[in-house]
């Protein structure tokens, strides 16, 4: 059974970046095979990643209503519409990778969300591990695209205002019922902390895991475009990735002992 890994918060805090920065830890880890999901729309997971399906699901989707009619005959819908789906996965040496893409029609992303959610269903019984990459903001919370979560890292930047979309996270999931297995906070792009922001910090009563400092080699790699995958292990983002990571698995831990306790 596969684990359910999404990346929430808001835009232009690193979201992204900590996703490709997480994939590149498990996937050097042994922890393939693993499906990357972008199911932000505004798509940029797959270049940091070195990843580029042909399609989207967007675009499959698309395909599929303008073409439904001229489906060969014999061959039901939902059997061509799954072909498509499969076809649009990008492959790599224990790294896959799918992409929503933008809505099929003006301004809606609600059947692309539909697809994706029941298509990720199935598709994730064939990974150890399922990292999503959220649409910023919480709108995806509430369409639940990544399904149920196992692990949701909420990113924020060193600011207020990205703490108070952690915040806003934290609200939606408890009146929506979501209830991932484990909640956890990360910054980026942040070194010495405020002391006003870790009293923010501690208001928020979630596992603070700790920051991501800025990294010249990450603005480097996305100069010359090159995959966040290939960063040097003397990365200090990728140092710093390693022990968030560790971070999470030693949190979980203590949970894991109450449920063997409670079992016995």
């Amino acid at each position: 059974m596969s684990r359910i890994l999404a990346v929430a918060g808001k835009g232009g805090t690193g979201k992204t970046t900590f996703a490709a920065l997480m994939i590149r830890h498990l996937v050097r880890a042994g922890q393939g095979p693993l499906l990357a999901v972008d199911a932000d729309p505004d798509a940029n997971l797959g270049v940091m990643i070195g990843l580029r399906p042909e399609k989207s699901v967007g675009q499959v989707l698309q395909d599929f209503l303008e073409q439904k009619m001229n489906i060969p005959q014999g061959m039901p819908k939902q059997q061509w519409l799954e072909l498509q789906l499969n076809a649009a996965i990008s492959e790599s040496k224990g790294l896959d990778f799918v992409e929503m893409g933008r809505p099929e029609g003006p301004g809606c992303y609600c059947s692309a969300n539909a697809v994706l959610r029941d298509f990720l269903e199935r598709l994730s019984e064939n990974y150890r591990s399922v990292v999503v990459d959220n649409e910023a903001g919480m709108e995806h919370l509430s369409r639940r695209t990544a399904g149920k979560i196992d692990q949701l890292f909420m990113i924020s930047d060193p600011s207020v205002k990205g703490l108070r979309t952690v915040a806003s996270l934290l609200e939606l999931i408890a009146e929506l019922k979501l209830n991932p297995d484990d909640k956890f906070l990360v910054l980026c792009r942040a070194g010495r902390l405020d002391p006003r922001l870790e009293t923010q910090i501690r208001e928020l009563k979630v596992d603070y895991l700790g920051a991501v400092p800025e990294d010249p080699k990450i603005a480097e790699f996305d100069l010359n475009d090159r995959s966040l995958l290939e960063l040097p292990d003397d990365s200090p983002a990728v140092q710093a990735v390693a022990k968030i990571m560790a971070a999470g698995q030693a949190a979980l831990e203590p949970a894991r002992v109450a449920q063997v306790s409670a079992r016995r």
